[in-house]
């Protein structure tokens, strides 16, 4: 997205941490209550987990790098691989952050690019159709 005088990240247009923040929020209140993504969160506080979370897509939307610079490469199917990540889980991870989504009323344009990348983040950790 740009503007007349400069170009704008998507991390920016959305509106930057706050808005991920939020989504991310929004996100770890539903797996908190989730019986199916619960117990793949092997910590009883979450925090710790939405932060590296809220990290990550800062990162990947064009914010600051410290995602990488504290934790390395994503390696996102390595680091979730000791879980069994079915075609119900993703279902269920897909959930609760079109909840967080919902929350942030992103104008649709941009909603619409996040959520097409969440959709297709979430199916690629599939690991198990068991």
């Amino acid at each position: 997205m740009t503007t007349p005088n400069d170009e704008v990240s998507f991390y920016e247009a959305i509106g930057g941490h706050d808005t991920i923040k939020q989504i991310v929020t929004t996100f770890y209140e539903g797996v908190a209550a989730d019986p199916l993504l619960k117990p793949m969160y092997p910590e009883e506080d979450l925090g710790p987990a939405a932060e590296r979370f809220t990290l990550f897509l800062t990162q990947y939307w064009g914010g600051p790098g410290t995602y990488s610079e504290t934790r390395g490469h994503p390696r996102l199917r390595m680091r979730h691989a000791p879980y069994a990540v079915t075609p119900a889980a993703r279902d269920a991870w897909l959930k609760h952050f079109r909840e967080g989504l919902d929350k942030a009323a992103l104008p649709p344009e941009l909603d619409a690019q996040f959520w097409a990348y969440v959709q297709h983040a979430a199916t690629f950790m599939v690991n198990t159709h068991e």
